[in-house]
């Protein structure tokens, strides 16, 4: 039989997203690729430090037991194949179970994103994150600078979102941007029954969905809507989600309010976001990511 991921939830992620090589990064961003190559060689042997993503994908990876295998990480990294050994050493020493790499040594590599059906690609690289959503595979660029995940949580894994342009469509957000906050509220009452249009990252909420249906003992999901809506935008998004027959754990409608604050309170292993300054907000408190989608960018 041959070998397949359907089935699976399926995460493709960078190297620098999964483990922390800013420093490393330096040398490859002045473009002297072959002192990066060097450098990455002479620390084979060293573990490079847990990155943004860690948590993330060290809990997704623990849904898997002996007998079922439901979740997918695979490396899909502009590195060059020699410094792609000690990322595969690292993950071998977090005893993370990722079999499967690309490294395409400075070319972007989102076009392999479509054999692998992924259900999410993180990366630190925009144009990537970009061409991925062009795509439509839901994708983030991840800030390298970001808080990490809290520890609290061990067995759940914890993710927010934002709404419009991330879970829903820019639908609402045009009108918003075109014609002002009470235009946007009269059109989300006017619409409250009609479900929104589909976001680019409404693919991963249903693969996380079907991921906790299978009622894994040992891991949990929950999730988070974290919006600037408010009442009387609110119900529109709650009905979207209805009709989508998809339940979140938790929903704050915040009306403008620094995201920061609650998402830190609520301590995501990721969030994901199309404003750079609602990113730059979370991102001092939990693992962030910029969805680079709709009318906003």
């Amino acid at each position: 039989m041959a070998v397949t991921l359907d089935g699976k939830l399926v995460v493709a992620i960078s190297s620098r997203a999964l483990f922390d090589f800013e420093e490393e990064n330096q040398l490859f961003e002045q473009g002297d690729d072959r002192a990066y190559m060097r450098l990455q060689l002479e620390r084979l042997d060293a573990p490079a430090k847990p990155g943004v993503a860690f948590s993330l994908v060290k809990k997704l990876l623990a849904f898997n037991t002996e007998v079922t295998q439901r979740v997918e990480v695979v490396i899909l990294s502009r590195n060059d194949p020699v410094s792609g050994l000690r990322v595969m050493r690292s993950a071998a020493h977090y005893a993370l179970p990722i079999i499967r790499c690309t490294f395409t040594r400075g070319e972007s590599p989102w076009r392999y994103l479509k054999p692998l059906k992924a259900n999410l690609f993180l990366s630190t690289h925009l144009s990537d994150v970009r061409s991925a959503l062009d795509a439509g595979v839901p994708a983030a660029q991840v800030y390298p600078q970001s808080a990490h995940a809290s520890s609290a949580h061990p067995h759940e894994v914890r993710i927010a979102f934002d709404g419009d342009a991330v879970l829903f469509s820019d639908e609402a957000e045009r009108v918003f941007q075109d014609q002002g906050l009470n235009a946007f509220q009269q059109h989300e009452h006017d619409k409250a029954a009609l479900p929104l249009p589909d976001g680019p990252f409404k693919p991963l909420l249903v693969a996380l969905h079907a991921l906790q249906q299978a009622a894994q003992p040992q891991m949990r999901i929950r999730t988070a809507l974290v919006t600037a809506r408010s009442a009387p935008a609110h119900e529109r998004a709650i009905r979207t989600l209805m009709d989508w027959n998809i339940e979140v754990d938790e929903a704050m409608f915040l009306g403008g309010l620094d995201k920061g604050a609650f998402l830190r309170e609520f301590e995501p292993d990721f969030f994901f976001d199309d404003q750079t300054g609602h990113i730059e907000s979370a991102a001092r408190h939990v693992p962030s990511g910029h969805v680079a989608s709709g009318v906003r960018n």
